[in-house]
């Protein structure tokens, strides 16, 4: 997964570049000046960024075909594979309502969506965005802070053009009893999500165009080893600085289900110090449980929601977090999530630095030749729109393999639940629970995996269950549903 001061930082008016990094050059050009063959002297940093950008990708599908758990459950399954059925496990009832819920979500999330990429993709794409930016900050001066109030203003307009379709689907979650929260609860914790955004963009575009300013042919290496840290370091500190604004988290009172619990870990070789209770019962009736963080941070949360669970299926869901904890699965995911990141600043460098597409965004793609000029090029605040949908496309290209990718992590958990417990019949039970309280999709079709499906459904997982039954010589959970 994160996130400077908003004072005149002294990156912003270099007395100049020295040898100490690859953007001392033979002409000793200074604060963004560029020699008249500007051009031809661009070659160079945009084929090294290319290479970077090339080797990092690369790394990073390597990574992900040699450490992703393709197949969570090695060795044979006697009798064959077990095939994912509904049918077998939920009633007529809850397919249909599951059904209906699909159908009644889908519109306002692709909606949402497709208007988002849209708005973006156009502002970015076009001299709209600009403009806007232009015009947002026309009065003011200091340049780091017109690259705060451009990050402010474009995440806002991108919000506000949102919140009809994420107040259409709050409404659904209402009509179908997830939704807890009041309307000015809710509205509450929309201010809340916009402010860590605020954040975490400003952040980010600063440090992002202090960077350009500073080393305006090789900021790619600057951008890149940045972003990875950048990555590192929020997923570390987003557990004790961003969970807490939208939830409060106690831990689990002392008791028979607290020594349980912490036994099944320690039995299991994972230290866990604690187990905290997040109030998720003030926002939503659904289920879940997740861990966060990694290192000092790490943490195992439960919902209260699950509290009123039997706890041989609260055990269950605790083993495929451990599970996570177990394999390291958020560490792994930042590091690799971090080289992604850089190999996307590596490409950002080398289309920021297109001439014709900052034109088409309508920058002048001409660097200032003189020391106090006016910013032009990808270190002019009105490229942000650029950046922004650039990042937007970015991620919405990676989407698809971050969700396969993620399955089988989630599987491979599931796995460790199944080894550590020995009990398919509850994990069962659970997984039928689990999509009936959160009215899971029972059977995703290609585009919703592709988009949205970070998890296994319901049905997949209980249908692992029973191959891991077969494997094991253990009773087969039979069918829920007589």
């Amino acid at each position: 997964m994160s996130e400077g001061d908003g004072g005149e930082p002294s990156v912003a008016e270099p007395p100049g570049e020295t040898g100490a990094g690859p953007a001392a050059v033979s002409s000793g050009a200074r604060d963004g000046g560029a020699p008249a063959d500007g051009g031809a002297r661009m070659r160079g940093p945009r084929r090294a960024a290319a290479v970077a950008a090339a080797v990092l990708f690369a790394g990073v599908a390597a990574v992900l075909g040699l450490t992703t758990p393709w197949n969570p459950l090695p060795g044979h399954v006697p009798g064959g594979h077990v095939r994912a059925d509904p049918s077998l496990d939920f009633s007529p009832h809850e397919i249909a309502r599951a059904n209906a819920f699909d159908g009644a979500v889908n519109p306002p999330a692709y909606s949402g969506l497709i208007v988002g990429l849209v708005v973006i993709l156009v502002l970015g794409f076009t001299p709209l965005g600009s403009r806007f930016i232009g015009w947002t900050t026309a009065r003011v001066r200091r340049r780091p802070l017109r690259v705060a109030v451009a990050a402010v203003a474009l995440t806002t307009l991108l919000r506000v053009i949102g919140l009809p379709f994420d107040i259409w689907g709050e409404s659904v979650l209402r009509d179908y009893g997830l939704s807890t929260q009041s309307w000015p609860a809710w509205a509450v914790d929309q201010l809340k999500s916009l402010g860590v955004t605020w954040v975490i963009y400003t952040i980010a575009l600063l440090l992002l165009y202090a960077v350009v300013r500073r080393f305006p042919r090789y900021w790619w290496t600057g951008a890149a080893a940045g972003g990875f840290v950048l990555v590192v370091a929020v997923s570390f500190i987003y557990p004790v600085v961003v969970e807490p604004v939208f939830n409060n988290f106690h831990s689990l009172p002392a008791g028979q289900l607290r020594t349980d619990l912490l036994t099944m870990a320690k039995r299991d070789g994972v230290p866990v110090k604690d187990v905290l209770v997040a109030d998720a019962s003030r926002r939503t009736t659904s289920l879940n449980a997740y861990v966060s963080g990694f290192g000092s941070t790490r943490r195992i949360v439960l919902y209260d929601t699950l509290l009123k669970s039997p706890r041989p299926q609260i055990e269950s869901i605790v083993g495929h977090e451990l599970g996570h904890a177990k394999r390291n699965d958020v560490l792994w995911g930042t590091l690799v999530g971090g080289l992604g990141v850089a190999g996307g600043l590596c490409l950002l460098y080398l289309l920021t630095t297109s001439p014709r597409l900052l034109r088409r965004a309508g920058v002048d793609p001409d660097v200032p030749a003189a020391r106090g000029a006016r910013s032009t090029g990808p270190a002019d605040p009105r490229t942000i729109a650029l950046v922004l949908a650039l990042v937007a496309a970015g991620t919405q290209v990676a989407a698809p393999v971050q969700n396969l990718v993620s399955r089988r992590i989630e599987a491979r958990a599931d796995a460790h639940a199944l080894d550590l417990t020995r009990d398919p019949s509850t994990f069962t039970a659970m997984q039928h629970e689990l999509s009936v309280r959160n009215i899971n999709d029972l059977h995703p079709n290609w585009v919703e995996y592709l988009l949205w499906m970070t998890h296994p459904s319901g049905p997949d997982r209980i249908a692992m269950a029973r191959d891991w039954s077969r494997m094991h010589h253990v009773t087969v959970p039979p069918p829920l549903q007589h």
